[in-house]
């Protein structure tokens, strides 16, 4: 049987054919796909708004595990504040053959008072009473703790801004933490990881203060230096180098930043291909510049740019090919920028490191010096032996002074 034929327009004529309407079948086929269609996106809104609530009930939960975590962080920090004599020992300084992270035969940033401060692994050496009142003072502690918890650690303020404050309890707390992490940095390899752990252990209380995020990237440095195992040194750089991507939202014209964030990069740059490397090059240089123009009497970034020069200087024909494919302006140096750079650094401290010295050295012979290069052999060979580097320049000086 034929079916019903479309209305036809007037102006179609009559020869127009009628446009046949779908089957009874196919239409409920049609409203069956809808209604499937209707019900999925119902049960859809429906676990849209279960997974909304579930989180918020865990944004809540982690709110307040934050909370009690910082809480407790702040009494445990107050009880380490009592001091205790500690020996310092000779410092070893950094590893690194890249780029030093810390070189000079003395640290006269770090602090000189005699006694130390409790270390993350010392047990606390104080008697019942001091320990009373550490309690009493909780209750304080944890409404100041609270009330850092609120603010958002992401939100940008102006470089013009100052520092978040601290009530006198906590500056005083933090002034002595980074104290003592100035004096286990300059120490062995074991107290290099117990200036690592105190920091890690305070990271909660103190993470939105400048002065303690640079160190805690320093000490990733270190942690990087004193590890053997290829996948931890690359581990401790990345993470030294995320801890600092922070800090520059908030603090992009901090010095110590820029110049520990060049070192991190120097040493994660020696696990990479010879592309990562050359590209790390251009991102260390644009750092130490930064740290150069904020703080231009630091001789250790003069060190780390002479570094830089002499190492670009000596690129060797595959790695220049690399660099020429790759950028516009492969990076440029002469033997002469070394000197001029590490000359510098034994204008602003004289005698900073054997390194800096053999260095020295090492540029007048390739320059053709001889006289001026055994001069600097014999100052160099005059200083101690303070860090890992120096002890590898050790080697090269004494093959200096054989020839």
């Amino acid at each position: 049987e034929a079916l019903p034929g479309r209305p036809v327009p007037v102006e179609a004529g009559d020869s127009a054919v009628g446009m046949p309407l779908p089957a009874h079948e196919e239409q409920v086929d049609v409203l069956e796909r809808l209604d499937f269609v209707l019900r999925n996106i119902l049960e859809l809104r429906r676990e849209v708004e279960e997974l909304r609530s579930s989180l918020q009930h865990l944004a809540a939960e982690i709110v307040g595990e934050v909370r009690s975590h910082l809480e407790e962080t702040q009494r445990v920090t107050r009880r380490r504040r009592f001091p205790f004599h500690r020996e310092r020992s000779d410092s070893t300084g950094s590893s690194s053959i890249y780029f030093t992270a810390n070189s000079g035969a003395a640290n006269t940033d770090d602090g000189e008072s005699e006694g130390g401060y409790t270390t993350a692994n010392a047990e606390s050496d104080y008697d019942r009473e001091s320990e009373k009142e550490s309690e009493e003072g909780e209750d304080e502690l944890s409404c100041e703790t609270v009330r850092m918890a609120r603010r958002d650690s992401l939100d940008l303020v102006n470089e013009d801004e100052t520092l978040p404050a601290l009530d006198s309890s906590l500056e005083e707390g933090l002034g002595q933490l980074l104290q003592q992490a100035d004096r286990l940095h300059a120490g062995d390899e074991q107290e290099k990881r117990e200036g690592f752990q105190l920091l890690l252990n305070n990271k909660l209380a103190y993470a939105d203060q400048r002065d303690f995020l640079w160190r805690l990237a320093r000490a990733h440095s270190d942690m990087c230096d004193i590890t053997e195992d290829t996948e931890e040194k690359k581990s401790y750089a990345s993470d030294g180098k995320e801890e600092l991507e922070v800090a520059f939202q908030k603090w992009d014209q901090s010095a110590e930043c820029h110049q520990w964030y060049a070192i991190l990069c120097g040493q994660l740059a020696e696990h990479e291909s010879i592309q990562k490397r050359i590209q790390t090059g251009y991102v260390f240089k644009e750092h130490v510049d930064k740290a150069i123009a904020l703080k231009p009497e630091d001789p250790k970034s003069y060190y780390l740019l002479g570094r830089w020069c002499y190492q670009v200087s000596h690129l060797g024909w595959l790695e220049k090919k690399t660099a020429s494919a790759l950028f516009e302006t492969p990076p440029t140096a002469t033997v002469h920028d070394a000197l001029q750079n590490f000359l510098k650094v034994e204008e602003l401290s004289p005698g900073f490191s054997k390194a800096v010295r053999v260095y020295i050295a090492k540029c007048y012979k390739d320059l053709g010096n001889n006289s001026a290069a055994l001069l600097w052999t014999n100052l160099a060979s005059e200083l101690p032996v303070n860090t890992k580097e120096d002890a590898e320049m050790e080697r090269e000086l004494e093959e200096m002074q054989s020839l």
